[in-house]
């Protein structure tokens, strides 16, 4: 048996190097966790997008095709970046859960 530790696996470990710090909202973590809560911050980013284009359509009653074009773009980037997200978080999941089971 081999005392040989993979680097790869190592950095996939290593706590992320900077933190977020908005007060009470501060996380540490692994770098996977980070790349996890930047996807998520930015898919609430994109809801929220979302939520205010929609209202102004509701709220204004402008039926306009260029609000309601602009509100299905969004959309879509909403769901690219959803789609973004999940492989990513996904195929990097794979890497590391792969990586140790080569240890």
């Amino acid at each position: 048996m081999s005392n040989y530790t993979n680097p790869l696996t190592q950095m996939a470990l290593v706590p992320a190097t900077t933190q977020q710090s908005s007060g009470t909202n501060s996380k540490g973590g692994t770098w996977f966790e980070a790349m996890a809560r930047a996807w998520g911050e930015a898919l609430d980013n994109q809801a929220n997008i979302i939520q205010q284009e929609s209202d102004q359509l509701n709220n204004q009653g402008t039926d306009m095709p260029s609000a309601i074009t602009e509100l299905t773009a969004q959309s879509q980037k909403m769901g690219f970046l959803s789609n973004s997200s999940h492989s990513a978080i996904s195929s990097v999941g794979e890497a590391l859960s792969t990586m140790a089971r080569k240890q």
